[in-house]
């Protein structure tokens, strides 16, 4: 009976589009050539100076000894970045998730260990983990902002090797490789995807909204990023967008508490999807994909709706009668995923979203993660809908958006 699907026997393995990876301390010493031992990124323990975090900007200090209780600090250039309980926080209370830096030893395995970290996927229903980095931020944007270009672009290639060789390589295909690109150069850019393409590496980070990185916007009348969308769509890879991958997270002033922010996450994520469908990159590129990662789904069916009406009144005056040349809301459904790992009202909108753009994460080991829980959450949260729209959810949607081979 064309429609039907057969009853759901038990709840479909997950595969988790947004984790993270803290990075374990010889990435970047055992590949760099020695002329940048004293440079490039590297782990070093040291005391704990005062820490804050006002107005969206973190502000660490090394301390003197004596200070506090020593923390594992990356230095890079004059970096100075410690490990925070906020990298890896599963595993404890949330009361007693905060800001203090820890050592490795204070976090638990899984954050920065393959084998560990494959025995919590285990436990938590997840079959497969595409892994956004800790130290070079969610889009490389430690190596975009160092001095030196030249040793930023070993540093990317650097834990391009790592995360293809060493973490996912030993994984089985559990964890998938989502890689980094030199963001300050599009051909440099381009040549890095065509060579991961070439070890089957089908995602790539990039930033929600360029310019506030410093670099031009989806809309530079140059074509800047051409070379990096062009090969991303000859290779099938996927360009993936991070909440917070503009450095840059929303919020209404500078003395609002971080909650504010941590509310409005979403916003970035709004303001970047217009972006893209306003840009005329979808038909320079028709097979272009883009997804954003822990941006939750709810609101897209308002902005869908919005973006629809003002291409139709005010394209004349608008600036896309020439260049976007179909509604936006049907290159979204053929161009762009959502992500979710807590969103009800979302869920009750799949109509309008459509069920087939729309991806499942477990933010496993961040503060918000579901882990351990994630398979329970899910079914609650999705008990109400017909077994084909979970499938296509928590893995079928995540299957064919990064080419993976089906169990």
């Amino acid at each position: 009976m064309q429609g039907y699907h057969p009853p759901m026997e038990q709840f479909p393995r997950i595969i988790s589009v947004d984790d993270h990876v803290v990075e374990p301390p010889d990435v970047w010493t055992d590949r760099l050539p020695s002329r940048y031992r004293e440079v490039g990124p590297r782990v070093v323990r040291a005391p704990v100076g005062e820490i804050s975090f006002v107005g969206g900007k973190f502000s660490p200090r090394v301390g003197n000894p004596g200070d506090g209780p020593d923390a594992d600090w990356w230095f890079y250039e004059d970096l100075r970045r410690p490990l925070l309980r906020l990298d890896a926080a599963v595993g404890y209370d949330r009361d007693e998730v905060d800001l203090r830096a820890v050592t490795y030893e204070q976090m638990r395995p899984g954050a920065f260990q393959v084998g560990p970290r494959l025995e919590d996927m285990e436990a938590n229903w997840i079959d497969a983990s595409l892994c956004f980095p800790t130290f070079p931020r969610f889009c490389g944007q430690t190596f975009t902002e160092a001095k030196d270009r030249d040793l930023g672009l070993l540093c990317v290639k650097a834990y391009n090797d790592w995360m293809v060789e060493e973490w996912c390589g030993p994984s089985g295909g559990r964890l998938i490789p989502l890689t980094l690109i030199p963001l300050w150069d599009a051909d440099l850019a381009a040549s890095e995807v065509r060579r991961n393409a070439g070890r089957a590496v089908r995602a790539v980070c990039f930033s929600e909204i360029p310019p506030f990185l410093g670099l031009p916007s989806v809309h530079d009348p140059g074509g800047f990023w051409d070379p990096f969308f062009r090969a991303c769509e000859e290779t099938g890879t996927v360009i993936c967008m991070h909440i917070g991958s503009s450095s840059k997270m929303p919020s209404t002033s500078a003395d609002a508490p971080p909650a504010v922010g941590s509310t409005l996450t979403f916003a970035n994520a709004a303001y970047s999807l217009v972006d893209w469908l306003m840009s005329g990159v979808f038909t320079r590129f028709p097979r272009l994909v883009i997804a954003y990662s822990e941006g939750q789904i709810g609101w897209i069916p308002y902005v869908l709706e919005r973006a629809d009406v003002v291409w139709e009144e005010n394209r004349a005056w608008g600036g896309v009668a020439n260049k976007v040349l179909e509604p936006p809301s049907e290159l979204f459904r053929r161009h762009v995923y959502g992500c979710f790992f807590s969103d009800p009202h979302g869920l009750r909108s799949l109509e309008d979203i459509g069920v087939e753009r729309v991806t499942y994460e477990s933010d496993y080991p961040h503060s918000d993660s579901t882990w351990p829980n994630t398979r329970q959450i899910a079914e609650e949260q999705m008990k109400g809908l017909d077994d084909h729209s979970v499938e296509l959810i928590v893995r079928g949607n995540a299957i064919r958006m990064l080419g993976l081979d089906s169990p």
